[in-house]
């Protein structure tokens, strides 16, 4: 049981991104995916996600490979949060996060007392069932983040993948969401997510895949991974580190 890649390319018709990415997710592990902006992330995401084609390599889910699941079954499977959103139509929250539930009825499915009563518990799980009646347009950005983490959890999915989860929130609810990602984990679900904060991926990740240019230059363990050297490389500057006096490590991009 994984969402796993080998030797993948990924990228657009007119233009590949990356190339022979490999990575594997199982259940209740949590890997970070780090690299410098347009290192080709969210390419890549959209690419697992089965939202754009493989241009060569394998792309499986739980064994089965990945073009061959409709999209219902994708969507059964893979709960996604992308980067920003910032809505076009003025739903209810409440609405947004039940949209969630199409993967389970289909998209013009009435949705029940079952759908409705998950939704509101995600709504609730993440502290925003407050704004349920609320414009999904009339809320701050980092509420949006909340909602919209609320509609991926609302799918029932076996991995969540998530694109800089925490960007648009403010200190405290970036600690929340992220021991939500820990709790999800401990719960048995895959969880991938990007992320341009090295010390979010030496706290909450099991594993790393560290990308620069579309090319993986390191794989592993987060643990042995996530070093000044290898930072370093991935982002091209010099990297402080600071250790506190129990030894837990940050790092800071040096002067």
């Amino acid at each position: 049981m994984s969402l796993s890649a080998c030797g993948l390319s990924y990228g657009y018709p007119e233009r590949q991104i990356g190339r022979e990415i490999g990575l594997e997710l199982k259940p209740g592990e949590v890997l970070a995916l780090l690299g410098p902006n347009g290192s080709g992330k969210t390419t890549l995401l959209k690419t697992l996600l089965g939202l754009l084609p493989p241009q060569g390599g394998e792309l499986a889910l739980d064994g089965a490979p990945l073009a061959a699941l409709s999209v219902a079954e994708r969507a059964r499977a893979l709960g996604y949060v992308p980067q920003a959103h910032a809505g076009t139509f003025a739903f209810s929250v409440f609405t947004v996060v039940l949209m969630g539930r199409t993967a389970h009825g289909g998209l013009f499915a009435a949705p029940s007392a079952h759908d409705r009563a998950i939704a509101m518990a995600m709504l609730e799980r993440l502290g925003v069932a407050r704004l349920a009646q609320r414009p999904y347009t009339q809320i701050s950005g980092g509420e949006r983040q909340l909602v919209l983490i609320a509609r991926a959890l609302a799918q029932e999915p076996r991995y969540i993948i998530l694109d800089e989860p925490t960007a648009s929130l403010d200190f405290g609810n970036q600690g929340k969401v992220m021991v939500e990602i820990t709790r999800l984990a401990a719960e048995g679900l895959g969880i991938l997510f990007t992320t341009h904060d090295p010390n979010q991926a030496l706290r909450y990740a099991d594993h790393v895949l560290m990308i620069r240019n579309g090319q993986a230059i390191a794989a592993g363990s987060a643990a042995e991974l996530l070093i000044p050297e290898r930072l370093a490389e991935l982002y091209g500057v010099a990297i402080e580190t600071v250790r506190d006096t129990e030894g837990r490590v940050a790092f800071l991009p040096g002067h």
